[in-house]
């Protein structure tokens, strides 16, 4: 039997018949300078009630360690780890984090614990990558998932999302700054996101308009901004009058297609040369069956039960679909539609639009 697979639309950035829409330049753009760091330590998560590691040397080793520091001095073949766990903390800490200000982190097992539910992780010190230490971790964990059941034979067990892997909203206090520099030689670089050189000079032209003759379109990937004489000591005034302007970002003509999810996106830049489309489809069904052969009667002959099949070829009408020169991206979906093609169809289409250079457009394939 056919099956008919239900058509996910091709998902437009932009509508060919709606203008595209202004956005802010602080949306568009990030100021060189302006960046989050990386931070990392290695902590111990305790209270999980028999859900921590098993007895890793160098957890119990990380825990003798630790309560050393206290006057307590352990043998580490005695200690019982299941209710520990050795784990990495991560964290991200922002270019104007000052001393005493909170960060969130993330708390991830590295033994094999079962959860890390409930636990509390222990004081940890979170390091860059210059090895200085740049803030402390600590506090009670929330995990997004559950370990249910102790499995084993005879045993069950029902685990959703990862329980070996939380968060300490707000868990780390800021000990020391990172300085960052944004203002060079009177001048800031705007950095876009997404690096375009006709959306680098239309954000030049933005800020021209309102501060003329100072930013200029180095690259597509930057912008570069003399901060004018009015502003001068005022840095963060002008950052914030000049991400409140407005440029329209130009869009690439590209067509995403993720296999895995049959979802198809393209932006409304997309183009299709003069072409022609066919679509047809052949099914063949097969149907077992079992036919029961009765004896005459007064026969000594027995009931015979004999497998039967029946095969039933469907062909499904093809058809030619022309497309003007250059159509937009919606003329090419509904002429797609109007063949009835499925979604899984429809990635082989627009794949082999571009194999034979009728698709002006990039294809990228998930």
């Amino acid at each position: 039997m056919r099956r008919v697979f239900s058509v996910l639309f091709v998902v437009w950035v932009a509508l060919g018949c709606v203008s595209l829409q202004a956005t802010r330049i602080k949306d568009l753009t990030q100021i060189e300078g302006d960046r989050s760091n990386q931070l990392i330590g290695y902590g111990i998560v305790v209270g999980l009630a028999g859900d921590g590691d098993s007895q890793l040397s160098y957890m119990v080793q990380s825990v003798s360690n630790f309560l050393k520091r206290f006057g307590v001095v352990v043998d580490p073949t005695s200690i019982q780890g299941d209710n520990m766990a050795a784990v990495m903390i991560t964290a991200e800490i922002g270019a104007y984090a000052r001393p005493g200000s909170r960060i969130d982190v993330t708390v991830s097992s590295i033994g094999d614990a079962d959860s890390i539910n409930g636990g509390v992780l222990l004081q940890t010190p979170l390091v860059g990558a210059d090895d200085v230490v740049y803030a402390v971790a600590q506090g009670p964990i929330a995990v997004g998932g559950f370990l249910e059941g102790d499995g084993g034979a005879g045993g069950a067990s029902v685990q959703k999302n990862h329980p070996t892997v939380g968060t300490i909203s707000s868990g780390a206090i800021v000990e020391r700054r990172i300085t960052s520099t944004i203002v060079k030689q009177n001048r800031i670089n705007l950095m876009l996101l997404h690096p375009d050189y006709t959306t680098a000079a239309r954000i030049a032209k933005s800020i021209n308009d309102l501060f003329p003759g100072i930013a200029q379109a180095v690259d597509g990937a930057s912008v570069q901004v003399r901060i004018p004489n009015g502003f001068q000591g005022q840095e963060t005034n002008f950052i914030a009058a000049i991400g409140s302007l407005e440029a329209n970002p130009d869009t690439p003509a590209r067509v995403v297609i993720n296999e895995r999810t049959g979802t198809i996106v393209a932006t409304n830049e997309v183009r299709v040369s003069r072409v022609a489309i066919s679509h047809g489809a052949i099914t063949i069904t097969i149907a077992s069956d079992l036919d029961a052969v009765q004896p005459n009667a007064f026969s000594d002959g027995e009931t015979v039960i004999l497998p039967d099949s029946d095969v039933q070829v469907t062909e499904f009408q093809g058809g030619f679909e022309i497309l003007d020169e250059y159509p937009s991206i919606e003329r090419l979906t509904n002429a797609l539609n109007a063949l009835g093609v499925s979604t899984r169809e429809m990635m082989s289409i627009f794949q082999t639009l571009k194999q034979a250079g009728a698709l002006q457009a990039e294809l990228i394939v998930q």
